[in-house]
């Protein structure tokens, strides 16, 4: 009875947020189809700590990597900050990012776009260069975030 009613209450909640167990939240894209999505969630909320699964910077309206790699940047940014804000989370959250990147020589390009999205603290990152990505994308970004304490 109390997963039933824990779970009701985070789908009333969130709509694209669903519980498995009693320790765990899944963070799923508003609308996702689970027969036809990818099988991943888009994050995992596992006793206070937030596990973004990694995230491409794919048009939303075309379903597409844009062929501009800053207009990139900006979606792969925007779609890691949206799922934090499923979980109910912010970017300031984040303690940890990897980036994979197919060209090393869009480190600075990113860099500029990338502090953007933080106000006072970075968190930790490791900047990897990999011969492909899935949909040809240039970028994939996967990270960790901490639920703040009621304090902050």
């Amino acid at each position: 009875m109390n997963k039933a009613l824990s779970l009701l209450a985070i789908i009333l909640f969130a709509g694209a947020v669903h519980a498995a167990d009693s320790e765990r939240t899944f963070i799923t894209p508003p609308g996702a189809d689970p027969k036809v999505a990818p099988p991943y969630s888009s994050g995992v909320l596992v006793k206070g700590t937030f596990y973004v699964s990694g995230t491409l910077g794919v048009d939303p309206a075309t379903g597409k990597v844009p062929a501009d790699a800053e207009a990139e940047v900006h979606l792969v940014m925007d779609s890691v900050k949206q799922t934090l804000e499923r979980a109910g989370l912010t970017m300031a959250d984040l303690v940890s990012v990897t980036i994979y990147c197919t060209d090393l020589d869009l480190y600075d390009k990113f860099n500029a776009i990338y502090r953007s999205y933080f106000q006072d603290h970075y968190p930790s990152r490791a900047f990897i260069g990999v011969a492909k990505l899935v949909r040809g994308a240039r970028f994939e970004i996967a990270g960790v975030a901490v639920k703040p304490s009621k304090s902050r």
